[in-house]
């Protein structure tokens, strides 16, 4: 390796550096052969990129190297313009912002680095380059845009662009276009499926040197050619040659009350997992429109969400430190919904539901304070709904009903008690083998009391104190209410409800768990 590449970047440990004589092909995987007689194994497509005379750098004791390994490629021949190339794993993408002359960049931070080099500098025309065209064998002045690509108008709303990419995925893959033209596709659509990429793209379709975003932040295997700087730390990139984000495929079930409606698009938030999915019209197909966060809480139906997640992120200022909040976003190309089969019924009843909060404002204040001041049964309510002209088939157990509650709880010590009683903001639920007490809302543990010998008394009694009275035995209260515990609701429902049978002596049913 020459001296001014060991000057920057070496002498460092655990690293070796080697000359290459030759490659040789090995089917999927590409030999490299050193001039001391060592071998490394690397891809086809790194491999296409290494020349006999190369020098690399990379880690001690590597045999074969992946996507994500560190390498470092110097050409050494004088005269020959040819850039060096870098691979590496990196994580947060910056935010666009301007250097000392006046050039737009993004920083991405090197994970693990082992090579010396911690940050990778991007201008703006690298990623215009590589991220927002269709074809990266032309110059920007030459490309098409990915409106054209897709077909639509540049006033095409998120169900138009879906339509326009399936029907136009379709006719490439009928006419068996080469690989590349279904990739373009792809990417155009997931780089105008996402507002604020879409808005990127279109400052760049008025100002090629507008500032542009790493599409979702970094986090993926960037491999790109350029140059090192002087003291060894900071790689400036000219050309991105290739880059894979990390990625995931998830099945699970959303609830459709913890996404936010819009008027065009909708967005699916989950701050446990850290998940975010963008949903249109076309793929989500209930016609909704932004009154549904109106009273989309009384809407108990989960949809069943399959999608291809890529890791990103932002940092955050809190507590006077910066943060960096990763999150997982499904790419909108690879994302697939299935609707339960009875979405309309409970579509049309959560409405029903809402209008009737409206129509009956002042027979529910009357309930609020009834049941503020004293257990009460549910079928006791019923009755007085009833009689102050409420439907019957109103459930008064969904007036202390928060929007972020499961519905699974409920339904299961539902359908295991006796009697139900609604207490200011809590249920009671009167169990064959004991007493449970549910606040209807996230964050909030189940509490368990063994069966008492009379529940008046029991109501009572549990009227007169509070949760911090029970968990300190104040005036021994826990042990005369015959408190068995808290189950916290946590990441796993199933586990919740085997806790709570065995609470209260109920035999589990193992097919169930």
């Amino acid at each position: 390796m020459g001296v001014a590449l060991q000057a920057r970047i070496s002498p460092l440990r655990n690293v070796c550096q080697r000359k290459v004589l030759k490659t040789n092909s090995k089917g999927v995987k590409t030999e490299c052969v050193f001039t001391d007689g060592t071998t490394i194994v690397v891809s086809n497509f790194l491999a296409s990129f290494i020349r006999a005379g190369d020098d690399l750098l990379f880690p001690l004791e590597l045999e074969a190297a992946d996507s994500s390994t560190e390498i470092y490629i110097r050409n050494t021949y004088p005269g020959v313009k040819r850039r060096d190339l870098f691979q590496t794993r990196i994580g947060y993408a910056s935010q666009p912002r301007k250097d000392k002359r006046n050039n737009l960049f993004v920083s991405a931070e090197v994970l693990n680095p082992r090579l010396g080099i911690s940050a990778i500098y991007l201008p703006s025309e690298a990623l215009r380059d590589h991220f927002y065209v269709g074809n990266r064998h032309r110059a920007w002045d030459r490309q098409p845009s990915l409106y054209e690509l897709l077909r639509v108008n540049r006033n095409a709303s998120p169900a138009e662009l879906r339509l326009a990419f399936k029907l136009r995925t379709l006719e490439l893959r009928t006419a068996q276009a080469p690989r590349n033209n279904l990739a373009a596709l792809e990417r155009a659509f997931n780089i105008l499926a996402r507002p604020e990429l879409r808005a990127c793209y279109d400052a760049l379709l008025g100002d090629p040197a507008s500032p542009m975003l790493f599409p979702y932040g970094g986090f993926g295997s960037l491999l790109a050619a350029g140059n090192i700087s002087r003291d060894g730390s900071t790689f400036y990139v000219s050309r991105i040659q290739s880059f894979l984000p990390e990625q995931e495929t998830k099945h699970f079930r959303a609830p459709l009350r913890k996404v936010a409606f819009y008027n065009d698009h909708a967005i699916y938030r989950d701050s446990r997992r850290k998940l975010e999915v963008p949903f249109d019209q076309l793929l989500l197909p209930l016609l909704w429109d932004s009154s549904w966060n109106q009273w989309k809480h009384l809407l108990g139906a989960k949809i069943a969400v399959k999608a291809t997640f890529v890791q990103s992120g932002k940092y955050q200022h809190r507590a006077g430190a910066w943060h960096l909040a990763q999150w997982e976003t499904a790419v909108p190309s690879r994302i697939e919904v299935a609707l339960p089969s009875n979405i309309a019924e409970q579509i049309a009843d959560a409405r029903k539901i809402h209008h009737r909060f409206g129509q009956f404002a002042e027979v529910l204040d009357l309930i609020r304070a009834r049941i503020d001041s004293a257990p009460v049964e549910r079928a006791d309510l019923q009755r007085l709904c009833a009689g102050l002209g409420m439907p019957g088939d109103f459930d008064v157990a969904l007036i202390t009903w928060k929007p972020d509650y499961d519905a699974f709880y409920y339904k299961q010590l539902c359908k295991r008690s006796r009697s139900l009683y609604l207490f200011r903001s809590e249920y009671i639920f009167d169990l064959e083998r004991g007493v449970v007490i549910e606040t209807p809302e996230l964050g909030h543990a189940t509490y368990v009391f063994a069966k008492p010998e009379s529940m008046p008394a029991f109501l009572a009694d549990y009227a007169g104190i509070t949760k911090e009275d029970i968990l300190t035995n104040r005036s021994n209260v826990a042990e005369r209410l015959g408190y068995l515990g808290r189950v916290v609701h946590g990441a796993n429902p199933r586990g919740w409800l085997k806790k709570i049978k065995a609470h209260v002596g109920e035999t589990p049913d193992f097919a169930q768990l």
